[in-house]
């Protein structure tokens, strides 16, 4: 410090209130960056889903409809129709989705009903999960209630966190709906949607603080029911057994999951390039859907796995925190539990995709074809990039 003729100059009075401006500004930058960084994770998992369905897609579609586009054409006017949904959604005050709670929780529940009934719900291959003209264009309810039961339970429990203890006004009609609606959806049959719900549902309940002791019960429960109606049905016995050893029946059982090893290894460090894999050429079923992360392995390599793994590892660090600087509960309910359900799906067909874990059907969020998956999915990632919002406002800095 300079001396002026011998005199140490004068020091300035610390200004407590610039600090704390200056604090919560970084607050306010911070949260900004969460809820753009919301907006760029959406993008380019939307880009990258829209490149590598078009590469997966192409033998198939030139093979069925006389056209390499054709998937890839719906998939894109899907994702415009998910776009808007997305900016909606994120432009709406959250809170308002907790006052028609119950409304929105009728609408699916009639949704899942009126799907079973003959002669409205299309049926494809067995299953009944579609309204409307065909499966290509029609709409799923069974995704409606995904969104559907997050904001009822998270409104449930909000209104009732002075009695998070008492599991008889919380977890039992949380857990009561999870079972009708899961029960709707297993008649379709949809074994995946169901764990879906599941996972939505408890997550939820963990973030709330749900008695330990009775998530543990819940979670047992939960275990022991999907792995009844995993052996009930011969197929959904199979597929537990074969990927203990997706090996032992090659042609048969095993044929899928070792079809996905095969793309997965086939494409080593850097790949074989983008639309050069063989695994599309009518190898791999379900390429452009439920496996569509083999393709990315065989053309992109472990550098394509790698950059998409990231980019949900990102977005579970991006979603929990926006959960914790919520600015109420039901806010930190919903963005936990839109984290949990898409980081969770994305875990869940990972492992199903490289055998960790027995193939269930669970698509990978953003990336998969799947119209009405994608919707809403937008619309959920919406909603909690108006979380993120609602955190800016919350803290933003008093005028100086």
């Amino acid at each position: 410090m300079a001396y002026i003729d011998g005199v140490l100059p004068r020091r300035r009075p610390l200004n407590l209130r610039a600090g704390v401006v200056a604090i919560r500004r970084h607050a306010v930058t911070s949260t900004t960056t969460l809820s753009w960084v919301i907006v760029a994770l959406v993008t380019v998992l939307n880009l990258v889903g829209l490149v590598m369905i078009l590469s997966a897609s192409s033998v198939q579609a030139l093979t069925n409809y006389g056209s390499a586009w054709y998937v890839f054409e719906r998939q894109f006017a899907w994702a415009l129709i998910g776009a808007v949904g997305f900016f909606v959604s994120s432009r709406v005050d959250y809170r308002i989705w907790q006052r028609y709670s119950r409304v929105l929780l009728g609408v699916g529940f009639v949704g899942l009903v009126v799907v079973l009934l003959p002669g409205i719900g299309i049926q494809v291959e067995g299953a009944r999960r579609w309204i409307g003209l065909t499966s290509a264009i029609g709409f799923q309810p069974s995704e409606l209630a995904k969104v559907v039961l997050l904001v009822f339970t998270a409104d449930l429990l909000t209104r009732r966190s002075d009695s998070i203890e008492d599991s008889r006004a919380t977890v039992v009609p949380v857990i009561g709906v999870l079972v009708l609606f899961a029960g709707l959806v297993m008649a379709e049959p949809d074994l995946a949607t169901s764990i879906e719900l599941g996972f939505i549902v408890v997550s939820v309940l963990i973030v709330a603080g749900a008695p330990s002791r009775v998530l543990a019960k819940v979670f047992s429960g939960a275990a022991f029911v999907t792995l009844v109606l995993a052996w009930a049905e011969p197929y959904r016995r199979q597929r537990m057994l074969t990927f203990l050893n997706p090996w032992h029946d090659t042609s048969n059982t095993g044929y899928q999951i070792s079809q996905s090893l095969i793309a997965l290894g086939s494409g080593g460090v850097s790949g074989v390039g983008l639309g050069n894999g063989r695994a599309k050429w009518l190898f791999l079923p379900a390429a452009h859907t439920d496996f569509i992360f083999a393709i990315i392995g065989e053309e992109l390599g472990l550098f394509g796995t790698l950059m998409i793994v990231g980019l949900f590892a990102v977005f579970a660090v991006v979603g929990y925190r926006v959960a914790m600087r919520a600015p109420d509960r039901f806010g930190a309910l919903l963005a936990a539990g839109v984290t949990t359900w898409i980081v969770g799906a994305a875990a869940l067909n990972i492992g199903m995709v490289t055998s960790v874990l027995p193939v269930s059907g669970v698509p990978l969020p953003f990336l998969s074809a799947g119209g009405s998956s994608l919707v809403i999915l937008m619309i959920a990632t919406g909603i909690l990039a108006n979380v993120a919002r609602r955190c800016e406002r919350r803290g933003a800095a008093p005028p100086t």
